[in-house]
C-alpha cells in the first residue's frame, strides 16, 4: 500500500462508534484513528525482525513515573476523542451500553499475516447496523511489538496492521515492549511512551506516513474512565515470567509500591464515587494460566489482592495476555465469581498450547475453575457493558468476517458479582 500522508479527518469513519457527529469539522490537534480508504494487507514487513539472536536476559526495569504525579493517573474516553469527546461519550451513555475490543500479543516477527487476520476481523465489527453495537475503542493488553520494543518495528507491527481500525487504541505495555538489552541504545519503553503516552495527539515519527496519531495515556499504569466501565491498567514489567508490579519486599529493589498504591486508590475511588459500572483490572502477565509456555504469577496476584482487600473492592473481571492463546477461569473470592481471562492470541505466532488436554469446566481447586480455552485460534475479546451486566465474548478469526456469534461468552452481573 502507499505510505503517503492523507488529510481526511477520522470523523468521516464509522469508527467513532457511529457516535458523535461524523463529518463534523476536525479541530486542530484532534486525534486521527484510521486511513480514509481501505487498502490491501501487505504480504511482508518493511523492516524484518532481526534481533531474535539477542538472548541476554534483562533484569526488571524501573517503571517510568506517570505524567502529573498523581497516585491514580486517569485518562477519560472523552479526552481520547478530543473536541468531540463530550458529545461522543454522552451519546454512548444515552445508548445504554458501551462496546470495546481487547486482546494482547499482537506483534509478530514472522510477517503480517496472522495479526492482519485478527485486525481485519475486528474491523468488521464496525459495520453493525445499530450504532450502540459498534466498538468505541480497543484496549491493548501488551506486547505491541516483538521481539523488543524498538521504534523500528512500530510501523510493521502496529501502525500498518491497524491502519483501517477506525477507533482509539489504548494500551498497557507488555514485557517485550519494555525489554532493554545491552545492545539497545534507547531506554526502556522509549517507543511505547512516545506512541501511547504522549502529552497530546500528534503524528508519530514511527508511523511511516500513516495517519493514526499518538495516544495520550498519562503513563504505563492508569485508570481509563468510560461510560459504564473503568479499566485499571498496570505494567507487569519485562521478565518472561513472572509478572511483577512491586518490589515484593527486597526481591526487586529497582521497583516500589506505586502500582499497588495506584490500584488501591483507584479501587477506593470506586466506592467514594459510588461508581456502579464494571471494574476491570488489566495486566499483561496472567495471574492464572494453564499454558505450556507461560504460567501464572502468584506473587503479582497477591499484590493485586492486597490492593483489593485494602480498598474493600474487587474487580468484575481481570484481563491479561502473555500466554499466546485464549483461557477463561472463574475465581471465587468472598462469594464473588470473577472471570480471569487470558487473551494473548492477537496475532503473535506461534500460538501456545495448553499444558494438557482439559475437559472443561476443569476444577483447579476449590476457588478456581478453568471454564474454557482455545489454543488453536487467533482472536480477540468483544466486551459489552450496560448498567446491569458485562458480557465478554471471544471471537476467533477462523470463524470468518461474516460470523458474529462468539465461540465463548461470559456475562457478569455487576451488582452481585456473579456469573450467569
Amino acid at each position: 500500500m502507499a505510505h503517503e500522508s492523507h488529510s481526511s479527518p477520522a470523523h468521516r469513519h464509522k469508527g467513532h462508534g457511529g457516535k458523535g457527529k461524523p463529518g463534523a469539522p476536525q479541530a486542530s490537534g484532534d486525534p486521527v484513528f484510521a486511513q480514509p480508504a481501505p487498502s490491501p494487507d501487505p504480504t511482508s514487513f518493511r523492516n524484518p525482525v532481526t534481533d531474535q539472536s539477542d538472548k541476554d536476559t534483562p533484569g526488571v526495569q524501573v517503571v517510568p513515573p506517570a505524567r502529573g504525579g498523581a497516585v491514580e493517573p486517569v485518562l477519560t474516553l472523552a479526552q481520547v476523542f478530543g473536541s468531540q469527546g463530550e458529545t461522543i461519550t454522552q451519546t454512548i451513555q444515552s445508548s445504554g451500553q458501551i462496546v470495546f475490543h481487547s486482546v494482547g500479543d499482537t506483534g509478530s516477527v514472522e510477517g503480517p499475516s496472522t495479526q492482519s487476520l485478527v485486525a481485519d476481523k475486528m474491523v468488521t465489527d464496525f459495520s453493525e447496523t445499530s450504532a450502540a453495537d459498534v466498538p468505541s475503542f480497543f484496549f491493548h493488553l501488551g506486547d505491541v511489538v516483538y521481539y523488543f520494543g524498538e521504534a523500528t518495528y512500530y510501523y510493521d507491527q502496529f501502525f500498518e496492521p491497524y491502519r483501517s481500525y477506525p477507533a482509539p487504541i489504548i494500551a498497557i505495555p507488555g514485557n517485550h515492549d519494555g525489554i532493554v538489552y545491552p545492545s539497545d541504545s534507547a531506554p526502556t519503553l522509549d517507543a511505547f511512551l512516545r506512541n501511547f503516552c504522549a502529552a497530546s495527539a500528534a503524528q508519530s515519527p514511527d508511523a511511516g506516513g500513516l495517519l493514526r496519531t499518538t495516544m495520550i495515556a498519562p503513563g504505563v499504569y492508569f485508570t481509563l474512565e468510560a461510560p459504564f466501565v473503568r479499566i485499571l491498567g498496570v505494567y507487569s514489567n519485562v521478565l518472561e515470567d513472572p509478572g511483577v508490579i512491586s518490589a515484593q519486599g527486597t526481591t526487586y529493589p529497582t521497583l516500589d509500591s506505586r502500582q499497588v498504591d495506584f490500584l488501591t486508590a483507584a479501587l477506593k475511588r470506586v466506592t467514594t464515587d459510588d461508581f456502579t459500572g464494571a471494574v476491570i483490572i488489566a495486566v499483561h502477565h496472567p495471574p492464572f494460566s494453564g499454558g505450556s509456555v507461560h504460567g501464572g504469577s502468584p506473587l503479582m496476584l497477591a499484590d493485586i489482592d492486597s490492593a483489593c482487600q485494602a480498598a474493600g473492592v474487587w474487580p468484575h473481571a481481570v484481563f491479561s495476555g502473555h500466554a499466546h492463546n485464549y483461557q477463561r477461569f472463574t475465581r471465587i473470592v468472598n462469594s464473588y465469581q470473577t472471570p480471569y481471562i487470558v487473551a494473548g492470541c492477537g496475532g503473535h505466532s506461534p500460538l501456545s498450547k495448553m499444558s494438557g488436554t482439559y475437559r472443561t469446566p476443569y476444577k483447579v481447586d476449590d476457588t478456581l475453575t478453568l471454564e474454557s480455552y482455545d489454543d488453536t485460534d487467533y482472536g480477540y475479546l468483544r466486551v459489552v457493558v450496560n448498567a446491569q451486566t458485562m458480557t465478554v465474548e471471544f471471537h476467533p478469526q477462523s470463524d470468518g468476517s461474516t460470523t458474529k456469534t462468539p465461540d465463548d461468552t461470559v456475562t457478569i452481573d455487576l451488582a452481585t458479582r456473579t456469573i450467569s
